[in-house]
């Protein structure tokens, strides 16, 4: 019987990932991560913690400033919480922006510029952080309206973005309406639901999760697809065909969010058939776990680390299943998140050096055993941790 179904084994719950985010996985970023010469967060860091390449991902300095702030204001007002959502923040104010306020991807340790993007991950994660700060007294609610300005521009008018193929097949991805959606939503619970370039925040979301339901979600297929046409019909090629069921998991569950806190039993719906639909495709029946990748017609995917296990889709889909039995109280709910629950910890966590690998084969031993890298920080893994500890009462709601 999954733990969700009893009080007790809700405590418990509550107690697991509270204490592998409070006691092992925050304060192994705190202890490894922060740069106290030049500020912001070191990322790559091997299984020990020890410093493997100093280069800095803006990327992170903005979910790290985010989940940093987030645990300040909803947690407990510790100091080092704080100080580290500042330094990240200053960081990426003083050495993220490039000529006419697109942000890097990559700078050195010290700031200076080394990568810059087509896309506009780096600005949306930085209006995260811009606006958790902005919550627990910072002076960057400003910064947070302006970088959401850019990703919107940049995601969604004609012509602004680069594109990144010819035009002999043109198409759009499912990536930058998740993002927004999230943005929006992290950026409308701390400074408010404004509007920006002539709408509401909360008329974005309903406009992302429209097209989401209208063009990427076939319904016939059971399936969230990762590209479309720009008509939103599927494409029979390797890219069009790949499905990405954990990168579903974590967009089912901010519809879900959504659809919890407009009561739209409507969006509620529509995120639990993704959820349902993807982990039918993603649950790898031989080995447990979530698949990286699948085909929406059972071929062979092409890339070739398709069937690894990545820490990051373990994490949204022990968020979502959670997330879909508070809201409808269904036992198959609590035993698809016993599932991932068991199986994540069971194979991630590193109990000699703390936190957790990110990157297993498909039969869950170690790929290899690096703690973090340009894309793996603390966010995925700490915001699960958070995320489930307060739903199950291990953490005041946030205010």
């Amino acid at each position: 019987m999954s733990l969700l179904l009893s009080a007790a084994g809700r405590e418990k719950l509550a107690a697991t990932y509270g204490g592998a985010l409070l006691d092992d996985v925050m304060p192994f970023w705190l202890r490894h991560g922060m740069d106290p010469v030049h500020g912001g967060i070191l990322t790559s860091l091997n299984r020990d913690g020890s410093l493997m390449d100093s280069d800095k991902s803006l990327w992170f300095q903005g979910r790290a400033g985010w989940m940093w702030a987030t645990l300040y204001h909803s947690v407990e007002a510790r100091p080092e919480w704080l100080e580290a959502a500042r330094s990240c923040v200053d960081f990426s104010r003083r050495h993220g922006h490039g000529p006419g306020g697109k942000m890097w991807f990559t700078v050195t340790r010290e700031g200076q510029p080394l990568r810059m993007r087509r896309y506009v991950y780096s600005e949306a994660f930085a209006a995260i952080s811009y606006a958790a700060y902005a919550r627990v007294g910072g002076d960057s609610a400003g910064e947070a309206w302006a970088a959401l300005e850019m990703y919107l521009r940049h995601s969604f008018e004609p012509g602004v973005m680069p594109p990144k193929f010819e035009s002999t097949r043109p198409t759009k991805g499912l990536a930058p309406l998740m993002i927004g959606m999230v943005t929006a939503q992290e950026l409308r619970a701390a400074l408010g639901d404004e509007v920006v370039l002539g709408k509401s925040l909360s008329e974005w979301i309903g406009e992302w999760i429209g097209e989401i339901e209208r063009d990427f979600f076939k319904r016939e297929h059971a399936a969230l697809m990762e590209v479309v046409g720009l008509d939103g019909g599927m494409m029979d090629h390797a890219e069009g065909r790949t499905l990405n069921p954990g990168h579903a998991m974590e967009c089912a569950w901010f519809i879900m969010e959504e659809g919890r806190q407009r009561g739209n039993q409507e969006y509620i719906r529509l995120g639990l058939a993704i959820l349902d639909g993807m982990w039918e495709r993603g649950w790898d029946r031989e080995h447990g776990g979530i698949l990286y990748f699948a085909d929406v017609r059972g071929l062979p995917v092409q890339e070739y680390w398709q069937d690894m296990k990545f820490w990051w889709p373990h994490c949204e889909a022990v968020i979502a299943t959670l997330l879909a039995w508070k809201l409808t109280g269904e036992e198959r709910y609590a035993a698809m998140h016993q599932q991932v629950h068991e199986w994540s910890f069971g194979h991630f966590p590193d109990p000699e050096h703390g936190e957790w690998y990110g990157y297993l084969h498909r039969d869950g031993s170690v790929a290899q055993p690096a703690k973090g890298n340009q894309f793996k920080g603390p966010f995925h893994l700490p915001r699960m941790l958070w995320f489930c500890g307060r739903e199950l009462g291990g953490f005041a709601a946030p205010g």
